[in-house]
């Protein structure tokens, strides 16, 4: 067997699977199972496997045992994982975000590439690097640590509810060299209210999240890589997808400075009901900026 065949024959098994661009995916996990670039498993393509890793009895050329054997048996696993609809960022291990790479796992949403209207959204708007800025809902760490590597921002604090999600991001920070200060809540509890009044709470100048706001009955609607392999604590909004925007509209204020702008992103149909959520709050200088398909994609407002 050669290692177009090999290719060929993981791609009709994805495709019969029902798995989109199966020929890109099965590419990208044989170069990782290989540890080869593009170029370099191009140039392997008419070679012939060692027959200990195809189960034959042709003679051995091109990649050699004992890692020939070993990257075979990545590879095969890694394509019956997608096959069953795993996404192929948590195969691999890691999604590229922002020109940046992300290590992600089943407790994180994959980084997509509308949330990068967000952070874009934010880096062009926000040109003082002296700002202190939060990231609730930070999942894989990615807005938050995009935000400290191009905007150079002096204070970066991401936080999520879920252990296993925050340490991810922790990883993130770590690989990528960002000081990113992590911290783990439900939202706004564990950081400091201050006083009655609100003073000595914890403030920050900017406030940015990509919160749960999938409507809970679509979820089931959804893709398979997202019902069955996103975590359903990173995509369900509640009943009408807006259970998150209600609260942190309703909290940022204590946790926001004089002035002080928040950013969300938001669903394609959801720019409507946000703002006047954030309206009823008393936000001013309401924005909503579209993403690169032109659907409303990034709800910003001023503080009330």
């Amino acid at each position: 067997m050669k290692v177009r065949d090999l290719l060929k024959d993981a791609e009709a098994r994805l495709k019969e699977a029902g798995v989109p661009n199966a020929a890109y995916d099965a590419r990208v996990m044989l170069e990782e199972a290989y540890g080869k670039s593009p170029a370099e498993l191009l140039a392997e393509m008419d070679r012939t496997l060692c027959p200990g890793a195809t189960g034959g009895t042709e003679p051995a050329g091109g990649l050699q045992c004992p890692g020939d054997c070993g990257a075979m048996l990545t590879f095969r696993a890694s394509v019956s994982q997608r096959a069953r609809r795993v996404p192929l960022q948590q195969i691999v291990g890691h999604a590229g975000f922002m020109g940046l790479d992300f290590k992600v796992n089943r407790y994180v949403l994959v980084p997509r590439p509308d949330t990068e209207t967000l952070v874009e959204t934010i880096l062009a708007a926000e040109k003082d690097k002296e700002i202190k800025l939060l990231d609730l809902c930070t999942g894989s760490g990615c807005i938050a640590v995009s935000l400290k590597h191009y905007g150079g921002y002096a204070g970066v604090t991401m936080s999520d509810t879920d252990r296993d999600a925050l340490s991810v991001a922790i990883r993130n920070a770590s690989i990528l060299g960002t000081d990113v200060r992590a911290v783990q809540s439900d939202l706004f509890e564990a950081f400091d209210k201050g006083t009655s009044d609100g003073k000595d709470a914890e403030r920050f100048d900017v406030i940015v999240s990509n919160p749960p706001y999938i409507r809970s009955g679509v979820i089931e609607t959804l893709d398979p890589e997202v019902r069955d392999h996103d975590p359903r604590i990173a995509l369900d909004g509640g009943e009408d997808g807006l259970m998150f925007y209600r609260r942190i509209l309703a909290e940022a204020p204590a946790h926001l400075t004089p002035g002080g702008r928040i950013y969300l992103e938001i669903g394609h149909d959801q720019a409507e009901d946000v703002s006047r959520i954030a309206e009823e709050q008393g936000y001013t200088k309401i924005k909503v900026q579209q993403d690169l398909a032109g659907l409303d994609r990034v709800f910003s407002a001023v503080r009330p």
